[in-house]
Protein backbone atom coordinates (compact mmCIF):
# COMPACT_ATOMS: atom_id res chain seq x y z
CA UNK A 1 0.00 0.00 0.00
CA UNK A 2 1.06 3.42 -0.56
CA UNK A 3 0.17 6.08 1.66
CA UNK A 4 -0.91 9.13 -0.47
CA UNK A 5 -3.91 10.67 1.03
CA UNK A 6 -2.31 13.58 2.57
CA UNK A 7 -2.35 17.16 1.99
CA UNK A 8 1.40 17.97 2.70
CA UNK A 9 0.72 21.42 4.74
CA UNK A 10 4.25 22.40 5.49
CA UNK A 11 4.87 22.18 1.45
CA UNK A 12 2.54 24.86 1.05
CA UNK A 13 2.20 26.41 -1.00
CA UNK A 14 3.02 23.99 -3.52
CA UNK A 15 0.54 21.43 -2.56
CA UNK A 16 -1.84 24.26 -2.75
CA UNK A 17 -2.82 22.95 -5.99
CA UNK A 18 -0.47 19.74 -6.09
CA UNK A 19 -1.10 17.18 -3.44
CA UNK A 20 2.08 15.77 -2.04
CA UNK A 21 2.56 12.70 -3.75
CA UNK A 22 2.64 14.79 -7.15
CA UNK A 23 5.82 16.37 -6.34
CA UNK A 24 8.00 15.99 -9.06
CA UNK A 25 11.62 15.06 -8.11
CA UNK A 26 13.98 14.46 -10.87
CA UNK A 27 11.29 14.87 -13.51
CA UNK A 28 9.30 11.77 -11.83
CA UNK A 29 6.57 12.05 -8.95
CA UNK A 30 7.04 11.29 -5.49
CA UNK A 31 4.13 8.11 -5.86
CA UNK A 32 5.58 7.01 -8.72
CA UNK A 33 9.46 6.23 -7.37
CA UNK A 34 7.36 4.97 -4.73
CA UNK A 35 5.22 2.76 -6.97
CA UNK A 36 8.47 2.03 -9.03
CA UNK A 37 10.01 0.77 -5.95
CA UNK A 38 7.10 -1.89 -5.04
CA UNK A 39 7.18 -3.08 -8.46
CA UNK A 40 10.77 -3.97 -8.95
CA UNK A 41 10.25 -5.73 -5.21
CA UNK A 42 8.17 -8.18 -7.26
CA UNK A 43 4.66 -6.80 -5.89
CA UNK A 44 1.84 -6.90 -8.51
CA UNK A 45 -0.70 -5.18 -6.75
CA UNK A 46 -0.74 -1.46 -4.89
CA UNK A 47 -3.38 0.06 -3.03
CA UNK A 48 -3.50 3.72 -2.88
CA UNK A 49 -5.19 5.61 -0.61
CA UNK A 50 -6.45 9.44 -1.63
CA UNK A 51 -8.63 12.21 -0.14
CA UNK A 52 -6.64 15.75 -0.87
CA UNK A 53 -7.37 15.91 -4.30
CA UNK A 54 -8.10 12.16 -5.09
CA UNK A 55 -8.81 13.13 -8.77
CA UNK A 56 -5.74 14.30 -9.67
CA UNK A 57 -3.80 11.16 -8.06
CA UNK A 58 -6.43 9.23 -10.09
CA UNK A 59 -5.97 11.18 -13.07
CA UNK A 60 -2.08 10.62 -12.88
CA UNK A 61 -2.54 6.47 -12.02
CA UNK A 62 -4.34 6.15 -14.95
CA UNK A 63 -0.48 6.51 -17.09
CA UNK A 64 0.52 3.13 -15.27
CA UNK A 65 0.70 -0.13 -16.79
CA UNK A 66 1.83 -1.49 -14.06
CA UNK A 67 1.54 -3.01 -11.68
CA UNK A 68 -2.36 -3.15 -10.73
CA UNK A 69 -3.41 -0.24 -8.86
CA UNK A 70 -6.51 0.15 -6.59
CA UNK A 71 -7.47 3.15 -5.13
CA UNK A 72 -9.00 3.68 -2.01
CA UNK A 73 -10.66 6.54 -1.21
CA UNK A 74 -11.18 8.50 2.05
CA UNK A 75 -14.28 10.82 2.72
CA UNK A 76 -13.31 11.98 4.88
CA UNK A 77 -8.96 11.40 5.84
CA UNK A 78 -8.31 8.57 8.33
CA UNK A 79 -4.42 8.97 8.84
CA UNK A 80 -2.35 6.98 8.47
CA UNK A 81 -3.49 3.67 10.58
CA UNK A 82 -7.00 4.33 9.57
CA UNK A 83 -6.26 4.70 5.84
CA UNK A 84 -4.56 1.14 6.47
CA UNK A 85 -7.31 -0.26 8.59
CA UNK A 86 -9.76 1.00 5.56
CA UNK A 87 -7.99 -0.91 2.64
CA UNK A 88 -7.53 -4.29 4.46
CA UNK A 89 -10.67 -6.10 2.90
CA UNK A 90 -7.87 -5.26 -0.06
CA UNK A 91 -4.64 -6.19 1.11
CA UNK A 92 -5.57 -9.79 2.47
CA UNK A 93 -4.29 -11.92 4.95
CA UNK A 94 -0.64 -11.64 4.52
CA UNK A 95 2.20 -9.52 5.68
CA UNK A 96 2.25 -6.28 3.17
CA UNK A 97 4.15 -3.50 2.77
CA UNK A 98 3.30 -0.13 3.81
CA UNK A 99 5.42 3.18 1.63
CA UNK A 100 4.46 7.06 2.58
CA UNK A 101 3.75 8.63 -0.50
CA UNK A 102 6.55 10.57 -0.28
CA UNK A 103 8.80 9.04 0.98
CA UNK A 104 12.03 8.99 -1.54
CA UNK A 105 15.07 6.44 -1.02
CA UNK A 106 18.25 4.88 -3.01
CA UNK A 107 18.86 1.52 -2.16
CA UNK A 108 22.64 0.49 -1.18
CA UNK A 109 23.44 -3.14 -2.66
CA UNK A 110 20.33 -4.72 -1.85
CA UNK A 111 16.92 -3.02 -2.31
CA UNK A 112 15.62 -1.89 0.98
CA UNK A 113 11.96 -3.82 0.32
CA UNK A 114 13.86 -6.70 -0.34
CA UNK A 115 15.54 -6.53 3.63
CA UNK A 116 12.73 -6.12 4.41
CA UNK A 117 11.05 -9.61 3.19
CA UNK A 118 14.06 -11.18 3.83
CA UNK A 119 14.26 -10.35 7.52
CA UNK A 120 10.75 -10.70 8.26
CA UNK A 121 9.82 -12.96 10.84
CA UNK A 122 5.96 -13.78 11.59
CA UNK A 123 6.93 -15.50 14.40
CA UNK A 124 8.99 -12.57 16.18
CA UNK A 125 7.29 -9.74 14.51
CA UNK A 126 3.82 -7.54 13.64
CA UNK A 127 5.38 -4.48 12.26
CA UNK A 128 9.18 -4.21 10.82
CA UNK A 129 10.44 -0.26 10.16
CA UNK A 130 13.17 0.97 7.88
CA UNK A 131 14.87 3.26 9.42
CA UNK A 132 17.49 5.81 8.73
CA UNK A 133 20.27 7.59 10.55
CA UNK A 134 19.41 11.15 10.87
CA UNK A 135 23.04 11.94 10.55
CA UNK A 136 23.07 11.62 6.65
CA UNK A 137 19.39 11.66 6.20
CA UNK A 138 19.43 14.27 3.08
CA UNK A 139 16.93 17.64 4.03
CA UNK A 140 16.00 16.52 7.18
CA UNK A 141 16.53 19.19 9.54
CA UNK A 142 15.36 17.63 13.02
CA UNK A 143 17.71 16.71 15.46
CA UNK A 144 16.02 14.74 18.18
CA UNK A 145 15.21 11.10 15.97
CA UNK A 146 12.36 8.65 16.38
CA UNK A 147 13.79 5.14 17.57
CA UNK A 148 16.58 3.67 19.32
CA UNK A 149 17.75 -0.14 18.58
CA UNK A 150 18.24 -3.08 21.08
CA UNK A 151 21.09 -5.34 19.85
CA UNK A 152 18.15 -7.73 19.19
CA UNK A 153 17.22 -5.47 16.18
CA UNK A 154 13.66 -4.13 18.36
CA UNK A 155 12.81 -0.74 18.13
CA UNK A 156 12.05 1.96 21.33
CA UNK A 157 10.49 5.06 20.91
CA UNK A 158 12.30 8.18 21.80
CA UNK A 159 11.30 9.43 25.34
CA UNK A 160 11.60 13.18 25.51
CA UNK A 161 13.95 14.91 25.87
CA UNK A 162 16.16 11.86 25.03
CA UNK A 163 17.84 12.07 21.48
CA UNK A 164 18.47 9.02 19.53
CA UNK A 165 19.54 8.20 16.18
CA UNK A 166 17.54 7.18 13.98
CA UNK A 167 13.91 8.50 12.12
CA UNK A 168 11.85 6.26 10.49
CA UNK A 169 12.05 6.12 6.82
CA UNK A 170 8.02 5.85 5.63
CA UNK A 171 9.07 2.06 4.89
CA UNK A 172 7.43 -0.93 6.21
CA UNK A 173 6.29 -4.48 6.16
CA UNK A 174 2.87 -4.74 8.48
CA UNK A 175 0.82 -7.79 9.66
CA UNK A 176 -2.87 -7.70 9.18
CA UNK A 177 -3.85 -9.15 12.86
CA UNK A 178 -1.90 -5.60 14.34
CA UNK A 179 -5.18 -3.78 13.04
CA UNK A 180 -7.32 -6.39 15.05
CA UNK A 181 -9.79 -4.22 17.65
CA UNK A 182 -8.89 -1.02 15.78
CA UNK A 183 -11.80 1.45 15.24
CA UNK A 184 -13.13 1.80 11.53
CA UNK A 185 -11.74 5.85 11.81
CA UNK A 186 -9.01 8.10 12.21
CA UNK A 187 -5.86 6.66 13.81
CA UNK A 188 -2.21 6.70 13.67
CA UNK A 189 -0.09 4.02 12.82
CA UNK A 190 2.01 5.13 16.12
CA UNK A 191 -0.57 3.90 17.91
CA UNK A 192 0.00 0.26 16.65
CA UNK A 193 3.79 0.76 16.12
CA UNK A 194 3.56 1.22 19.83
CA UNK A 195 1.56 -1.77 20.42
CA UNK A 196 4.42 -3.80 18.81
CA UNK A 197 6.74 -2.43 20.64
CA UNK A 198 4.85 -2.89 23.95
CA UNK A 199 4.28 -6.80 22.78
CA UNK A 200 8.44 -6.62 22.13
CA UNK A 201 7.34 -7.43 18.22
CA UNK A 202 8.06 -4.51 16.69
CA UNK A 203 11.54 -4.87 14.26
CA UNK A 204 13.55 -2.67 12.46
CA UNK A 205 16.60 -2.60 10.19
CA UNK A 206 18.60 0.36 9.51
CA UNK A 207 18.70 1.71 5.45
CA UNK A 208 21.89 1.38 4.18
CA UNK A 209 21.51 3.65 1.21
CA UNK A 210 20.54 7.26 0.79
CA UNK A 211 17.08 8.68 2.35
CA UNK A 212 15.90 12.09 1.50
CA UNK A 213 13.40 14.61 3.50
CA UNK A 214 10.57 16.13 1.19
CA UNK A 215 8.90 18.15 3.94
CA UNK A 216 9.16 21.69 3.32
CA UNK A 217 10.31 24.02 -0.01
CA UNK A 218 13.99 24.12 1.28
CA UNK A 219 13.89 20.68 1.63
CA UNK A 220 12.22 19.62 -1.63
CA UNK A 221 15.63 22.18 -2.99
CA UNK A 222 17.93 20.68 -0.94
CA UNK A 223 17.08 17.04 -2.13
CA UNK A 224 17.09 18.35 -5.69
CA UNK A 225 20.50 19.80 -5.34
CA UNK A 226 21.92 16.37 -3.87
CA UNK A 227 20.45 14.36 -6.66
CA UNK A 228 21.71 16.88 -9.58
CA UNK A 229 25.27 16.71 -7.99
CA UNK A 230 24.87 13.08 -8.03
CA UNK A 231 23.64 13.10 -11.72
CA UNK A 232 20.68 10.91 -10.31
CA UNK A 233 17.08 11.51 -12.57
CA UNK A 234 15.69 8.90 -10.60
Amino acid sequence: MVLAAGRGERLRPITDTLPKPLVRIGGRALLDHAIDRLEAAGVERVVVNTHYLADLIALHLEARKSPEIILSPEIEALDTGGGVRNALAVLGDEPFFVVNGDSLWRDGKVPALGRLAAAWDRERHDALLLLQRTATAVGYDGAAGDYALDQLGRARRRVPPEVTPFLFAGVQLLAPELFEGTPASKFSLNRLYDKAEAASRLGALVHDGEWYHVGTPDNLRAVEERLRRRGVER
